[in-house]
Formats: structure tokens, C-alpha cells, sequence
């Protein structure tokens, strides 16, 4: 199976089977590559809906670009601590795409992806334009749904700027936040039981959704709470394992 870089020929290939409204599998096949490439490939250039060979192979070569200027000039600058800089790159990109896939806009996932790959686990929102070379008004935009979703949260530095950080408990709310989203939809469903009748096809159809999703709401709370102990647990113990002296010490 080939390697490296995909061609314009592929990327067409991939365009032409969006187009049949093939499978990632059966196109990856088609060319010879894993679906994993196929599926980073379209999530990281407009999903499957806005994909174009062209713009995807354009936009390829930027990545590759900046990556290069990184690599001869930059690196110990923007990669601390001996990190390859070619490797975090395409480490983000990957992280992005995963992001995306599980249903978050481009911009989003990428501004999700810097936050967490940034060791101080905040930017202001000039910093993240400058780190992703975009506007303003796109992080803004980015930011105020992240924040929707608890995904991250907003804070005041020294010098009164806000600042948007990700920790360990955001995706602990950010799940509390699906949870309660769910709640809503139970609600409504039991309404339309009320509305259209209890004996009714509709009405029973309707009950089965709010009696799952209830379920699901319940079992998502439950395991929050119960990954946030132990979350909190093992902190806890690494702090204490650090601090008792070892055999042969002390």
C-alpha cells in the first residue's frame, strides 16, 4: 500500500467517489490507501459535502509550506522542550480531524486543538488568530459556540484581557451539557404523548424516544460523575506518590 503525500490524481479520485456518495472504505480501496487517509483527507478540507480536489491539494501545499519555514527557522521558538515541529503539525491536523468528525465546524476543531496542544492551556484570541492565521471575527465566532458547549472557558488575566482556557473538567460539563441537551428532548417527546393521545401509534412511537433517551441521559451523568471521582482520585495519588519518600531515601 502506498505512502506518503496524497497525488492531485487521488484527491480527484476521492472527489469523484464523494460524488457517487461512495463509502470512505470503498474509495480508500479504489486508490490504494487506508480509510483513515481517505477520512483525514475529506474532514480536514470541507467534509464530505464541500470537498473539492483542488482547493484540498492547494491547501496541502500551504501546510507543507509553513511547515518547512517552521522546521528551517523556527523551531526553537515555537516547539519548546525538543518537540519535532513537523510531528506536533501534523499531530494537530490529525487531532483536528478527529474533532470535526465527532461534529464540530473546522474552526472550532482547530481552535480546540491549538488550546489543547498549547502547554499553558490558554490564548488570548489574538494569540489564537496569529497561531492559526485567521481573523479575529473567526475566533470570535469559534469561541462563543465552544463556550456554548462548555468546551472551554473564559477568564481575566493581569493585564484585564480575556483569556480562553481548556482544563480537565471541561469535558466533564461539556458531557453535562449533552445530558441536559437530551433532557430537553425527553421533555418535548412526553409532551407529544400528552398531545396526540397515550393509546395512539404516534403517541407511542414518541414515548419509546423519551423513554431511551432518558436512559442515555441518566447512564451519561452517571459516568461523568463517576470519571470525575476518579479523575480527582488519581490526581490525588499521583500528588502523594510524588511526595512519599521511596525505599532508600529519607
Amino acid at each position: 500500500m502506498p505512502g506518503g503525500r496524497l497525488s492531485q490524481q487521488e484527491r480527484q479520485q476521492i472527489a469523484l467517489g464523494l460524488g457517487d456518495s461512495l463509502p470512505y472504505a470503498e474509495i480508500a480501496r479504489r486508490i490504494n490507501r487506508p480509510t483513515s487517509t481517505v477520512t483525514r483527507e475529506v474532514m480536514r478540507n470541507g467534509g464530505p459535502t464541500a470537498y473539492r480536489a483542488d482547493l484540498a491539494h492547494r491547501a496541502t501545499e500551504r501546510r507543507a509550506h509553513r511547515r518547512r519555514q517552521v522546521t528551517a527557522g523556527t523551531e526553537s521558538v515555537l516547539q519548546p522542550r525538543g518537540r519535532d515541529a513537523e510531528a506536533v503539525a501534523e499531530y494537530e491536523e490529525t487531532f483536528t480531524t478527529v474533532l470535526m468528525a465527532s461534529g464540530l465546524t473546522k474552526m472550532a476543531a482547530r481552535v480546540l486543538t491549538c488550546l489543547y496542544t498549547t502547554d499553558a492551556g490558554s490564548l488570548t484570541a489574538s494569540q489564537l488568530a496569529q497561531r492559526l492565521q485567521v481573523s479575529p471575527a473567526s475566533i470570535s465566532k469559534a469561541i462563543t459556540f465552544l463556550e456554548g458547549q462548555s468546551l472551554v472557558r473564559r477568564e481575566r488575566d493581569e493585564r484585564r484581557r480575556d483569556r480562553y482556557l481548556v482544563d480537565d473538567e471541561l469535558f466533564y460539563q461539556a458531557t453535562i451539557t449533552s445530558a441536559r441537551a437530551n433532557d430537553q428532548l425527553v421533555e418535548t417527546a412526553r409532551r407529544g404523548v400528552a398531545l396526540l393521545g397515550p393509546h395512539t401509534p404516534a403517541a407511542a412511537r414518541l414515548e419509546n424516544i423519551a423513554r431511551f433517551l432518558d436512559f442515555i441521559s441518566e447512564s451519561m451523568v452517571r459516568a461523568a460523575e463517576q470519571a470525575r471521582e476518579i479523575l480527582h482520585t488519581r490526581a490525588e495519588r499521583t500528588t502523594g506518590d510524588a511526595a512519599r519518600p521511596r525505599p532508600g531515601q529519607g
